[in-house]
């Protein structure tokens, strides 16, 4: 006896080539379905790239300026009037063991001009503060231009600009003279941006024995910087309000800079959160792009599916010639969508200053959910292709 007819068998290359053959045949409308499945992606890879390279640079930053900064500021009196720090607690801070460095500065009531010709109503939102000589080290902040105070400039009318103070003035190198409480001053230095402090890019910093003899400055620091070790930050913390004032403990508030860059930080993430479901539901429009593709496929090619039956091909060659051809249009969209997602956090951390960065799972994941959304989407017009009857399939117009 013969042996009974046996479908012909497609190995999995060439099943490949049989769904990309239907691709190639439409490449206008797999240009557009592809299109929506990579703006979902991209936008996706984008935000998570932008959320990491942005957490990155926060993390650099926070290693160059260190978290082991701690700001001591008087709070709120039992009365509920403003307290204030006793002139002592920068000393006494100071013997607390695993305290490093102490610095603090101390508000002094003047306005800040750059010439005497200004209307003394108009203020200019620069702040004037006394400055202890070793607050850039506590702080971190560096000098952009000339120097910082010292035992001489320190006691006469020298001043130092933080940076936006500099830029509000119009003082872009020392030498400059500013009217600062009534009498000029000149600008012995200018500070870089101080992410950790940013209080004092808008202040004028003066000597704290010129400030007292000659501005009326009652020596009391309104903030006391101080740097401790690193590994007993939060003990340091807890204790710092009692040398701070021994008599009104209670009145002090102890605050850690580094954490309202974390706080910033966190608030950028439920923002890429957000953007992130956008980025989904514009991938799932991306997949409903593809299966109207499908299904229209399917309907227009109903004469090819009925020859191939007719030829033997089996409802399962059928299925997965659509099904892949479904998964091969979602991968190209996919791929489009990682690379465009990776040329958009490039581009905006180059613009940020950034270090690049696109986690690996991301990609993958990007790519993991194209081929996820391109099953399900080709799916059901794969399953309608294998059920057409090659008779009807044949006389379909």
């Amino acid at each position: 006896m013969n042996d009974p007819l046996r479908a012909a068998r497609l190995r999995p290359g060439d099943a490949v080539r049989v769904g990309a053959s239907g691709l190639r045949t439409r490449p206008v409308r797999v240009f557009l379905s592809a299109l929506g499945i990579a703006i979902g992606i991209a936008a996706m890879i984008a935000v998570v790239g932008i959320s990491t390279s942005g957490r990155e640079d926060l993390d650099r930053r926070l290693d160059a300026l260190g978290t082991n900064l701690l700001t001591v500021a008087p709070g709120q009196s039992f009365t509920g009037g403003t307290s204030h720090l006793p002139d002592e607690a920068e000393e006494m801070i100071a013997r607390v063991g695993p305290v490093e460095s102490v610095g603090a500065t101390g508000r002094v009531e003047v306005s800040v001009y750059r010439n005497d010709h200004v209307p003394e109503p108009e203020t200019s939102g620069i702040g004037g503060y006394a400055a202890r000589l070793g607050l850039p080290e506590t702080v971190g902040a560096g000098i952009a231009e000339g120097a910082w105070l010292n035992e001489a400039t320190g006691a006469y009318p020298s001043v130092v600009l933080g940076a936006d103070a500099a830029a509000g003035l119009g003082v872009h190198e020392p030498g400059a003279l500013v009217w600062l409480g009534g009498r000029w001053c000149v600008v012995v230095g200018i500070l870089r941006p101080a992410p950790l402090t940013p209080e004092l890019d808008s202040s004028a910093l003066v000597g704290w024995a010129f400030a007292e003899e000659e501005l009326g400055f009652d020596g009391h620091p309104t903030t006391v910087y101080a740097r401790a070790d690193e590994a007993a930050v939060p003990e340091v913390r807890d204790v710092l309000a009692a040398p701070a004032n021994p008599a009104a403990p209670n009145e002090v508030k102890v605050s850690r800079p580094s954490d309202a860059l974390a706080a910033q930080e966190a608030a950028d993430e439920a923002l890429g959160g957000l953007l992130l479901g956008l980025g989904a539901v514009a991938l799932l429009v991306g997949g409903v792009g593809v299966a109207n593709t499908m299904v229209i496929s399917v309907l227009e090619r109903r004469s090819e599916i009925g020859l191939r039956r007719a030829l033997g091909a089996t409802r399962g060659q059928v299925r997965d010639q659509f099904l892949i051809e479904s998964l091969l249009l979602s991968a190209l969209g996919g791929a489009g969508g990682v690379l465009a997602g990776i040329a958009v956090t490039a581009g905006y951390a180059a613009t940020q200053g950034w270090p690049a960065l696109v986690p690996a799972w991301a990609m993958a994941g990007g790519l993991g959910a194209t081929l996820v959304i391109g099953g399900l989407a080709g799916f059901y017009p794969a399953l309608r292709a294998a059920r057409l009857a090659p008779t009807e399939a044949l006389t379909a117009v």
